[in-house]
């Protein structure tokens, strides 16, 4: 296990180890992974947990009362643990294991928001959503007959907290927003949103997909009332994701899917349910994906998030003096509080021929609209290119970064 009193360029490069993804050679060259945000890499012991689970303890889940479907069972709530410490979560049965982060919040708008949103009602998301977080939403309403509100944001790319204040009032049912943009790396005050939100009488959803891998998230400290993440974004397998809600909200809302380990009896008259988090996951789980994001949960905190969070920080403010001193080269949000996300555009260059020629000097960045076409409307381009920040990046990657962006200018000179 890793320990924080190592010397912290001794850490770098043990991290570094520890992920086997990025030994590769990529168009002969060592691979530059920068799209973390997409997906981030898997540690070694996330792969081999993994391994050792579907060969040697594989069983089905809360069905079983055989031995190895005893212990799987254990090993599977042990993670809902894990996620309840990671989060501080007040109960263990606030987690519920979806598929992913959209699943989350589908299952929000599918369950909470059929039954509590209606006519005239209002729902506010922000200007800087991910489309996970802005079509579900779109839909409830088409459906309600309710209202989608959007809080803008400025050229910095921070939202207008005044705006916020404004359209928050009776009307309201829910307020639903990124903790961290997925473009522009933009740390939203998610606890000052929940505290306006609940004094209008509304709830709040935190989209945590892009913060629960770089920071540490108290769930208890913001006071939202639904916050959401992804496994592959936190070092973890694919297939997986959370949803935390406060006992008293879960308890109101419907099963969003039905089926097996959801009931509580059932007849041709009539189908009661359990309790959550058991209502919300009807069917066999991703029982091998829970198992890996468990073992993703040990290594970050192994780690540890303050040192995380110290590092991409200072690798985010090296990135920015370097990339922003290119000539020809703008780079969109500059929040006075930034996750280790930029994206930036290169002039009259396309992203897609900015990504493939960065490719070829074995360096992964992310060019398009991110799943975040309002954004890209909001500055006014069609795409962006997007280097993102993970625990295992160092100076090395931001300057091949650089030096594959001049070579862009180049071409295109």
């Amino acid at each position: 296990m890793l320990k924080l009193e190592v010397d912290t360029g001794v850490l770098e490069t043990r991290i570094r180890k520890d992920f086997p993804g990025l030994a590769r050679a990529v168009n002969g060259h060592p691979l530059v992974y920068l799209d973390s945000a997409a997906t981030a890499q898997k540690p070694v012991s996330v792969i081999r947990r993994m391994s050792d689970f579907d060969s040697k303890e594989y069983a089905t889940v809360r069905r079983g009362s055989y031995t190895i479907g005893e212990r799987a069972t254990a090993m599977y709530e042990d993670v809902r643990v894990q996620v309840a410490r990671l989060l501080n979560a007040g109960r263990v049965e606030e987690i519920i294991f979806t598929g992913g982060a959209t699943h989350s919040i589908n299952l929000v708008a599918g369950s909470w928001g059929r039954k509590f949103v209606g006519a005239g009602d209002e729902i506010i998301i922000s200007a800087m959503e991910h489309h996970a977080n802005i079509v579900p939403w779109q839909m409830l309403c088409e459906e309600k007959g309710a209202r989608l509100r959007v809080i803008p944001m400025t050229d910095d790319g921070e939202l207008v907290m005044e705006e916020f204040g404004k359209m928050l009032g009776p009307k309201t049912k829910l307020a639903a927003v990124a903790h961290v943009s997925n473009v522009l790396g933009t740390i939203n005050p998610v606890k000052r949103m929940a505290e306006m939100a609940h004094a209008a009488g509304a709830k709040i959803l935190v989209d945590g997909a892009q913060a629960a891998p770089h920071m540490k998230v108290d769930v208890s400290d913001i006071g939202c009332d639904f916050y959401v993440f992804s496994s592959h974004k936190i070092y973890g397998p694919t297939g997986a994701g959370v949803l935390y809600g406060k006992m008293e909200t879960l308890e109101t809302m419907p099963p969003f899917i039905t089926g097996g380990d959801a009931i509580e009896t059932v007849t041709f008259e009539k189908t009661t349910f359990l309790r959550p988090p058991a209502r919300f996951e009807a069917g066999t789980p991703p029982i091998s994906q829970v198992i890996g994001l468990g073992e993703a949960i040990k290594y970050i905190t192994s780690v540890g998030l303050e040192w995380i969070e110290d590092h991409e920080a200072g690798l985010l403010e090296y990135g920015t003096s370097l990339i922003g001193s290119i000539p020809g080269l703008k780079i969109f949000g500059a929040a006075r509080r930034k996750a280790g996300i930029i994206s930036f555009a290169v002039e009259n260059v396309h992203p897609h021929d900015v990504v493939t020629i960065l490719d070829r000097r074995g360096i992964a960045v992310r060019g398009g609209h991110h799943c975040a076409q309002p954004v890209m409307a909001r500055f006014k381009v069609p795409a962006m290119t997007r280097a993102s920040l993970a625990m295992y990046n160092n100076r090395e990657d931001l300057n091949a970064l650089a030096g594959g962006l001049v070579e862009v200018i180049e071409v295109f000179s």
